[in-house]
């Protein structure tokens, strides 16, 4: 008969332990947390709140109800605005800021692209005196060149066109663009380059094939930008457009005030909501391209 012998000194058995609760206070302060961030977005887009709201006021009650909601809610507002002004239909006024904002999207992504690629990858003699020379553009201000870029575009007999507001978009004019994709191009392995030119590509095939793929983030940053500055543009129209048929739409606010000698308030608000429209569809549809570039901006490559 076998006997199991027993050592006292064996270790007993772990006993699985509970999980210990979350502390109160540390949930506390994620409420408050949450909390806070919910505040802070209301006073973000109370503006935007306010404005959906005002464009359903009627234009009487702009100078009677100072509360938050209309009285009377109506969408007369928005019917007045698509019956157009001066015979003009409204869809022509979104017709030409979409020809601008566009025209100036693929102007600057051409133009700004391939100079940023000769700036970063080419040797040419001048270079970091050019480069200086264009980043010190961006320290004039726009209203010291307003009266030569004038004269020349009437020499040309451009006035009144859309090719004053487009031609500089299509030259790299925007030297900011340019500035942001010499950086991501910067960042770009050098021998990326060199073994496409052992494959025997040149400076075009490859900007066109590795380039221009590498640097999205960039090109997309860009033309959230420039359709944005194109679409909300008031001063470049205002000095080069003479006909009303040629307006954008921060001309069509102004005709919308001035139509009857008076402010058509409730018009205004609503035109300006339909404004607004396309330039935040723009911006959600594409956000996530501008935080990748924003975040890739400190990465080396």
């Amino acid at each position: 008969m076998t006997t199991i012998e027993t050592n006292p000194t064996a270790v007993p058995p772990v006993q699985p332990t509970r999980k210990r609760r979350q502390p109160r206070r540390k949930t506390a302060a994620t409420v408050a947390w949450i909390i806070g961030i919910v505040l802070l977005t209301a006073v973000v887009l109370y503006p935007l709140l306010w404005m959906i709201s005002a464009s359903l006021k009627p234009s009487a009650e702009f100078g009677s109800n100072q509360s938050f909601l209309p009285e009377n809610p109506t969408f007369d507002n928005f019917v007045k605005v698509m019956e157009g002004v001066a015979g003009i239909p409204t869809w022509r006024f979104f017709w030409n800021s979409t020809i601008l904002g566009i025209g100036a999207v693929i102007g600057t992504v051409i133009s700004s692209s391939m100079a940023a690629y000769a700036f970063a990858r080419l040797d040419f003699k001048g270079r970091p005196l050019f480069f200086t020379m264009m980043i010190g553009t961006l320290l004039l201000p726009f209203h010291v060149l307003i009266i030569p870029q004038y004269i020349v575009f009437r020499n040309l007999g451009m006035v009144d066109t859309f090719l004053p507001l487009l031609v500089g978009k299509f030259l790299a004019t925007e030297a900011f663009f340019v500035f942001l994709m010499v950086q991501f191009i910067r960042n770009l392995p050098k021998e990326l380059d060199e073994a496409a030119r052992i494959d025997g590509c040149g400076h075009w095939r490859i900007f066109w094939s590795i380039t221009i793929p590498l640097i999205k983030p960039a090109l997309i940053t860009s033309s959230i930008f420039a359709f944005i500055w194109s679409w909300n543009d008031f001063l470049g129209p205002l000095l080069y457009l003479n006909s009303p048929e040629n307006y954008p739409l921060p001309l069509a606010l102004r005709v919308f005030n001035d139509q009857t000698s008076g402010s058509d308030y409730g018009a205004t608000v609503a035109i300006s909501v339909l404004a607004l429209l396309p330039v935040m569809l723009f911006f959600i549809i594409f956000q996530r391209f501008l935080v990748a570039g924003v975040a890739t901006q400190g990465l080396k490559g």
